[in-house]
């Protein structure tokens, strides 16, 4: 398997350790890069995205971690350190404005320079009626 970068972040977090544990009014820009900008297109109309991206600071896989902002050690899959077996981050962002190639949002949490892998509209359920299910996106 092989992930190649659509974009990368600009927040105001230049290290990991300046991350607040609560980043959600923290805004930020995602950068897409100009060979993927076509793929906005109708990206206005969407309230949430879903953000994609490495833990590109990450200093290797360890399966029991002390997690930023605890005391005690946990296992990797039960927090958000960067360091795991597929350093793989996602984070929920809250579309302030489209320009161009450059995405402004809200709940940065996310260190500066962090590759984004994917972008994706945050989804949900709106009703259920049987066996359908309507989704409906916010805007």
């Amino acid at each position: 398997m092989r992930l190649r970068p659509i974009g990368v972040v600009h927040s105001p977090f230049n290290h990991v350790r300046n991350v607040p544990r609560e980043s959600e009014s923290t805004v930020g820009e995602i950068e897409v890069f100009k060979e993927y900008e076509l793929g906005l297109e109708g990206i206005d109309g969407v309230s949430h995205l879903i953000i994609l991206w490495v833990f590109h600071k990450s200093q290797g896989c360890s399966l029991r971690v002390k997690p930023l902002h605890y005391e005690d050690i946990r296992g990797v899959f039960a927090t958000r350190h960067p360091d795991r077996p597929n350093p793989i981050g996602f984070t929920v962002v809250e579309l302030l404005e489209r320009r161009g190639r450059v995405l402004k949002v809200r709940g940065v949490d996310m260190v500066d320079g962090t590759p984004v892998v994917d972008i994706k509209p945050r989804s949900y359920i709106w009703q259920s009626e049987g066996n359908h299910q309507k989704i409906l996106n916010e805007r």
